[in-house]
């Protein structure tokens, strides 16, 4: 495999502070949940268009059965994912939400063992321990707010599922496609599911105001274009497991944003978790460098 020009690690950051934006967005939003997030796959789909038209379209032909399979149901994996977070923002806090949709490492360790044979070692395992009770605490002080918060919490702790899923059918396609070819595939199959979705449950795709219309467009290119694509990048050279982690510092920047956008104060909670999910994260990309090192030196002997 061919070393990548940025570190991959770099990149997993930029994204993590990019769809660190994407729950603000939608608390600010008037539209219902399956809109907002077809509109905001529809119009990643439309940014993307020209780029793949005029670059990657052959690639179509080279895509097997198999990859159009696995495509089409990360497509429809991340658009579920998406309905049920948003959905989950109508009920609970940022906090809350982003804490329990980012809880992916309990669901990766277990995907990634039974799909691709992939080992963790014990110190990853401490680290996600780590990093999941840091989010824990987040999430603590905001669980008794109401009867409505915990089916919000609920919600966003099926979407977590989900959106794991969705990135380990990914993990398996993307290290055979190019970055354009497989993110324009899945965030259109996505698309379209959510388009049906809408229609199906009567949510109006029109009119909204002109605010809602400036979230969809900012949705598609700050969390999804430019966050999720660094993700999907990042998953020819890491895995599911390493992004999974990574993603953990999404509850700690919606957290800020909220504070400061949205007026959702930030408890102690939140700062101590806050610091114990960054501390499990450090742990584990300082083990996951310290396996390649060593995988490297043993390929290099």
């Amino acid at each position: 495999m061919e070393e990548p020009k940025i570190n991959p690690y770099a990149a997993l950051a930029v994204g993590v502070i990019a769809v660190s934006a994407s729950a603000i967005f939608v608390k600010l939003s008037t539209a219902p949940s399956g809109v907002i997030a077809f509109y905001r796959l529809f119009f990643s789909v439309l940014f993307m268009l020209p780029l793949f038209l005029t670059k990657h379209v052959s690639e179509l032909r080279l895509i097997t059965k198999k990859d159009w399979l696995f495509s089409a149901i990360a497509g429809i994996l991340l658009a579920f994912h998406f309905i049920l977070w948003f959905e989950s923002l109508n009920y609970t806090s940022v906090a809350s939400s982003t804490v329990l949709v980012t809880l992916q490492p309990l669901f990766a360790f277990v995907g990634t063992y039974i799909f691709f044979k992939e080992k963790l070692s014990s110190t990853a395992i401490i680290s996600g321990i780590i990093a999941v009770a840091g989010s824990v605490v987040i999430s603590w002080g905001d669980f008794r707010i109401s009867g409505t918060a915990l089916f919000g919490d609920a919600l966003a702790l099926i979407a977590c599922a989900f959106v794991t899923a969705y990135l380990l059918f990914g993990q398996n396609v993307r290290k055979r496609l190019s970055l354009i070819t497989y993110t324009f595939v899945v965030y259109f199959m996505s698309s379209v599911t959510l388009l049906i979705y809408s229609l199906a449950v009567n949510q109006p795709l029109f009119p909204y105001p002109s605010k809602d219309w400036i979230y969809f467009i900012l949705l598609a290119l700050i969390p999804t274009l430019l966050g999720h694509t660094l993700f999907n990048w990042s998953l020819k050279w890491l895995s599911t497991s390493s992004i999974s982690m990574a993603i953990l510092f999404e509850p700690v920047g919606a957290a800020i944003l909220a504070y400061f956008l949205l007026d959702e104060f930030v408890i102690w909670t939140q700062l101590v978790g806050g610091g114990i999910v960054i501390g499990g994260i450090l742990l584990f990309v300082m083990d996951e460098r310290k396996r390649l090192k060593v995988n490297n030196s043993v390929k290099e002997q």
